[in-house]
């Protein structure tokens, strides 16, 4: 089986890339970027790559069929093609993030359709749901509408709206998508805080022991999963095709408080915090250019639903091996210690 893995370099592409290396099933990798990683090094070293720009702007209609057909080639030949490329900064440039999430979702889409793939397996995830206030599961039956106020949010809605056209224009082609919660490995620490915490916060601070007090907005509650668990339910779709059309939660327990959040950070307090004071101090911060991130992601954590993975474990036999708390754990000590490995979106020490 030959694999494509579009956006493969980046926090969930990496464990992607360590999971399929492990799946006897597969034979073959490709791994497609828009910069390639350092080749030579774990887990990148599995993969033939190509690059791609999948949110280029195009000039015209002959260029923007110029590069799907460029895209088809590079997926010839291919089972499947898991599409995992995000933008999640230059977060004040709209029109980039756009062209990217949701118009390179479309052209991914096609390219495979164009390279006769029959699997298409795509990156959707928690925020395309539409917001709740209450803690009770949902299921995929859930509405995706996102959240209006968050970028990401209502990019993913968008993005799922594609999927609906492929799907019905083109029903024999099997269009998985899956919805993680938050995804995190130790790895990713030095991504996730460039990403989300600016240069201003210190990142030692977020090492267990060292915060005497974690301020959180009240009702703060998070799915946290391991991006290796994440990945073998990408390679579980992969392999079980047959089971895989349409939507699957993926989500590790426990669900986490801002009191479970406390413990993890060593000391165990808490000071909760009014969300609309929250909200109003990081939207003066993304105002000034003080933090990465608009306020738009708070309330996209905020009003998200807590999932229901059940499908996921009943139909692909997807069970998780990592628990939220060890998974947050391990990202806390990651961030700290600015880790990342050989590729540009996973680079340490940012």
């Amino acid at each position: 089986m030959r694999v494509a893995v579009v956006g493969a370099t980046g926090n969930a592409g990496t464990g992607v890339l360590r999971a399929l290396a492990a799946e006897p099933a597969v034979t073959s990798v490709v791994g497609v970027a828009r910069r390639l990683p350092d080749r030579a090094a774990a887990p990148f070293d599995g993969a033939s790559w190509a690059t791609h720009d999948v949110g280029a702007r195009t000039a015209s209609a002959a260029a923007e069929d110029a590069l799907v057909d460029s895209l088809a080639g590079t997926f010839s030949g291919a089972d499947a093609v898991i599409h995992l490329a995000w933008l999640i900064q230059p977060n004040r440039d709209r029109d980039l993030l756009r062209r990217t999430n949701v118009d390179g979702t479309r052209r991914v889409a096609q390219a495979a359709l164009r390279a006769g793939v029959g699997h298409l397996v795509v990156a959707s995830s928690v925020g395309a749901y539409s917001p709740v206030d209450d803690d009770v599961p949902r299921d995929e039956s859930w509405p995706t509408g996102g959240v209006p106020t968050s970028h990401y949010s209502v990019d993913k809605a968008a993005q799922e709206r594609v999927l609906d056209e492929v799907e019905a224009a083109h029903p024999g082609t099997v269009v998985t998508r899956l919805r993680p919660s938050l995804i995190f490995q130790p790895d990713a620490g030095a991504e996730i805080g460039r990403y989300f915490l600016g240069p201003l916060v210190p990142r030692s601070l977020l090492a267990p022991g060292r915060l005497p007090v974690l301020p959180a907005p009240r009702g703060l509650r998070l799915q946290v999963t391991h991006a290796d668990d994440v990945a073998r339910a990408y390679v579980l779709a992969v392999t079980h095709r047959d089971a895989a059309r349409g939507a699957f939660n993926v989500a590790a327990d426990p669900v986490l408080s801002g009191e479970d959040l406390a413990r993890l950070v060593d000391h165990g307090r808490l000071l909760e915090l009014p969300v609309g004071l929250v909200r109003a101090v990081v939207a003066l911060g993304w105002s000034a250019h003080l933090l990465p991130t608009d306020a738009g992601w708070l309330d996209m954590g905020m009003g998200a639903p807590v999932m229901d993975a059940g499908r996921a474990r009943t139909a692909l036999g997807w069970e998780p091996r990592h628990d939220a708390r060890e998974t947050l754990t391990s990202l806390l000590e990651g961030i700290a210690g600015r880790r990342g490995v050989g590729s540009v979106p996973m680079r340490a020490g940012g």
